[in-house]
């Protein structure tokens, strides 16, 4: 069998050390493994010896990664599953990797869950259905999503629909009343809220406009499609401006007075 004739520290990691058998470079281990498994000069290893100590070390090494991937934020198991395995680890490491993870308190999907609803919550930006949707999309189970949602109270949703609402208002004057409102609805939706929330958001929106305000977004998109327009003439230029016109939401009293007044 061979016998340990050199343990030496390497140079770039500290807590990694070069084992040399019959003087000859064999591996490096993790000083855990060194620990674990008593090495030392002079001591003799078996093949089963030499296996067991590169497959320990080779979870300490996945282990050690994970702990990194960890340190910029929370993670969901199937986060660590899923950034192992792209680092090339066989299952049998990264299920022990996992096990020790979750018995030093490093993984808890309830825990992760509940974090990652608090989090969006103060970013003010998403509804539950999108919250929820990005949650399983990370592994977490049905019962922890429903339970961390919990914190996302009906009055923090509405708060946070409205503001959302009036910033689609402001970025879309030029539009119709109607257009507008579809907008927010649309908007919300793809947001994550629910057509209760949006229903009750749309009440405290500001997208309601006065017949001044709706004139002015008319002329705005009439102009346009004057435009576009310009090579029809009579009936057909004027069916086309009305039947666009309507599309984007405006009334047939409104659009007649445009082209009344433009005849």
């Amino acid at each position: 069998m061979p016998i340990i004739t050199k343990i030496s520290t390497q140079k770039n990691t500290k807590d990694r050390y070069n084992i040399f058998l019959d003087e000859k470079f064999a591996f490096g281990v993790d000083e855990e493994v060194l620990i674990r498994f008593d090495l030392r000069k002079g001591k003799e290893l078996s093949e089963l010896d030499l296996i067991q100590i590169q497959h320990e070390d080779e979870i300490r090494k996945a282990f050690n990664a994970a702990i990194q991937y960890l340190s910029y934020r929370m993670r969901s198991e199937q986060e660590i599953r899923t950034y192992l395995k792209k680092k090339e680890w066989d299952e049998p490491v990264v299920e022990a990797v996992v096990q020790k993870l979750y018995e030093r308190k490093y993984l808890d999907d309830k825990e992760f869950a509940c974090a990652y609803v608090r989090t969006q919550i103060n970013g003010g930006k998403k509804g539950p259905n999108i919250i929820s949707q990005e949650l399983k999309e990370k592994g977490i189970s049905s019962i922890h999503i429903e339970n961390a949602l919990e914190e996302y109270k009906v009055d923090q949703q509405i708060e946070h629909a409205i503001k959302l609402g009036n910033k689609v208002v402001k970025q879309n004057q030029k539009h119709s009343q109607r257009i507008l409102k579809q907008k927010i609805e649309q908007f919300l939706l793809t947001k994550g809220f629910s057509f209760d929330i949006i229903s009750i958001a749309l009440e405290e929106v500001k997208y309601e406009k006065d017949e001044a305000d709706e004139w002015q977004a008319l002329r705005a998109q009439a102009d346009k499609l004057q435009r576009k327009y310009r090579a029809f003439e009579g009936f057909e230029y004027e069916q086309k401006m009305k039947q666009a016109l309507f599309r984007k939401g405006f009334t047939i009293e409104l659009i007649d007075r445009y082209l009344s007044e433009n005849e």
